[in-house]
């Protein structure tokens, strides 16, 4: 058995594709999904599966959710490891003065083409930065992410990749919430 996280792009956000978290759960579950649970409004759903290709299970997600509700909603899945290993990777803690309420993840559906990294690093948004690492991208946005220009749009664009960005404080809670569960499973 596998424990997942799948994080939905899109959801909930001001008004639109809007998903009561106890529908969506109710959703994962009719697909033959076990264990699910949901971490607050914007589409982070726990859930373990004998699947373990996880672009087979986003396209089923993702497929279910159209069927459902008549929306696309892009669907990035990560294993427990692999977001206990974003906690560990994130370069911006290495440094002093950081806040790290101003600090963010975006995930990414696969690994950009190290073209188009090499051609992401010549855009400069200061006082914002990035660092790309695999299939995230972590981010510092002094003045908040609101106000950023690298979105998850500018990513997708250069990057030809699917993205959704959580807060550092979600990606922590979920890493958490993710080793508890586990734990109590003994998985």
């Amino acid at each position: 058995m596998n424990f997942y996280i799948s994080m939905l792009r899109g959801i909930n956000v001001g008004g639109r594709k809007k998903v009561a978290m106890e529908d969506l759960r109710k959703l994962y579950a009719g697909l033959g999904l076990d264990d699910v649970q949901t971490y607050i409004n914007s589409g982070n759903v726990f859930f373990t599966s004998n699947i373990q290709d996880v672009a087979i299970l986003s396209d089923k997600i993702k497929n279910a959710i159209n069927g459902k509700y008549g929306f696309d909603v892009p669907v990035i899945i990560r294993t427990t490891n692999e977001v206990q290993a974003v906690i560990g990777r994130n370069p911006f803690l290495k440094e002093t003065k950081i806040n790290i309420e101003k600090l963010h993840v975006t995930f990414l559906s696969n690994n950009p083409h190290d073209g188009s990294l090499e051609a992401i690093r010549k855009y400069k948004y200061d006082p914002d930065r990035f660092v790309a690492a695999g299939r995230e991208v972590f981010l510092y946005c002094p003045d908040g992410y609101g106000k950023s220009k690298y979105t998850n749009s500018f990513f997708e664009k250069h990057l030809e990749v699917t993205a959704t960005t959580r807060n550092w404080k979600t990606v922590n809670v979920m890493a958490g919430m993710m080793k508890n569960f586990q734990g109590n499973k003994g998985l």
